[in-house]
């Protein structure tokens, strides 16, 4: 009815608003901002709106692409492009080129839009719209709250709702950014423009390094080690075609082979590594398994996770990994099972489908009776809400 709708609008746009906290998508966030702060009102006005316009133009993209894909009857949900090794070496090459740019170690001319400017000052009208556009490739491999709950719900819905629930994501991103270009009290608390914005901006270039290292790491995890290899020398070919092209003159035509022999390094595949990433005493997810446990009266944790979704990764790392967490599993007698999501799996989409789910994260705790429907945690892990779901979980 229309007051789910409304509800899953709100879910939206509370879970596009979060995203901006999330560590892929506040360097480039900051950069913007901090532009703001050296250009005139009226293009500031102007920027805000159309950095709004690419973020929601951008969601909408990406919905088209879902509901096309999924009425075409593949299995995908919200970070489906992250399953390709190919997209996130390209996403990897996108943030070495942001990062040398932001380092100042490259400049490009002429039609080479200068990335760095284009996020860091006012960049003119094409940067802010790209800044938007950018600013949703980067949040792909992060979910925040409520933003599961009203995108599983979207893609169940008629194109018309399915896109409504996008925009609204798209909004809730980009209010903060709109609001602050139009607030004059933002503008005074922002510092002034100076010889420190440059320090920086370089600063900013390293968590730009340090993204495109992990999907270099998530790419050898999808395809093995020699695609790893291969896409990091590319990489370094990336860099070198670049720094050729902005010397200019007779170099540009090596800056070209340079950069042609970046993308065949990154094309490369080596072998794909053997299934699986299972730490001791975990074991691999299937309904059967759940089955299986729940008829010897065994509880069951559910793991929905993959390499390429930080907010799986900061929860494992923060929470379910931790010894404390471990011992009452333990003590609880409780099996963990893993669903690994890295590659491509359409038993696992068609699972999170049933669920209402269009993505990842999703943990879900199975009471040890034949049957049981699961409960379901939160996508943003605390160790006192495992604990207390532990110990309801024995209480009944």
């Amino acid at each position: 009815g229309a007051g789910g709708l409304l509800t899953m609008l709100l879910f939206a746009a509370l879970g596009g608003l979060i995203l901006n906290l999330m560590p892929c998508v506040f360097p480039v966030l900051s950069l913007k901002a901090l532009g703001f702060a050296a250009s005139e009102p009226a293009e500031r006005h102007r920027h805000a709106w159309l950095y709004g316009a690419g973020v929601v133009l951008s969601f909408l993209l990406v919905a088209g692409a879902l509901i096309a894909l999924r009425g075409a009857g593949m299995a995908v949900g919200w970070g489906f492009q992250l399953q390709s090794p190919g997209f996130v070496i390209g996403l990897a090459y996108l943030f070495v080129a942001m990062g040398l740019s932001l380092s100042g170690l490259v400049h490009f001319g002429g039609r080479f839009m200068n990335l760095g400017n284009s996020l860091a000052s006012d960049g003119g009208d094409r940067g802010a719209f790209f800044t938007g556009a950018l600013a949703v490739v980067v949040a792909s491999p992060c979910t925040a709250p409520f933003m599961g709950t009203a995108l599983g719900f979207a893609l169940t819905q008629p194109t018309p709702v399915a896109l409504a629930v996008f925009a609204a994501l798209g909004a809730g991103m980009a209010a903060p950014l709109v609001l602050l270009g139009h607030s004059a009290l933002a503008r005074r608390l922002l510092p002034r423009p100076g010889a420190w914005m440059q320090r920086l901006q370089q600063f900013l270039a390293f968590p730009l390094y340090a993204t495109a290292l992990w999907l270099f790491w998530v790419a050898g995890r999808q395809a093995g080690v020699d695609t790893m290899t291969a896409a990091l020398g590319g990489a370094l070919l990336l860099a070198l075609g670049l720094w050729l092209w902005s010397t200019g003159g007779w170099r540009r035509g090596a800056a070209l082979l340079a950069l042609v022999a970046a993308v065949a390094a990154g094309s490369y595949r080596g072998d794909a590594p053997a299934a699986g990433r299972l730490a001791d005493g975990h074991a691999l997810w299937s309904e059967a398994a759940v089955r299986e446990a729940q008829a010897a009266g065994t509880p069951v944790f559910v793991d929905f996770t993959a390499d390429w979704c930080i907010t799986c990764l900061a929860n494992e790392r923060t929470v379910l990994d931790t010894n404390t967490i471990r011992e009452a599993f333990a003590a609880g007698g409780v099996r963990y099972l893993v669903a690994d999501w890295t590659n491509r799996d359409p038993v696992i989409a068609d699972f999170l489908a049933r669920q209402g789910r269009s993505g990842i994260p999703l943990y879900l705790l199975y009471p040890g009776r034949p049957g049981a429907a699961p409960v379901v945690l939160p996508q943003l892990l605390r160790k006192g809400v495992v604990l207390e779901a532990l110990e309801a979980l024995s209480s009944t």
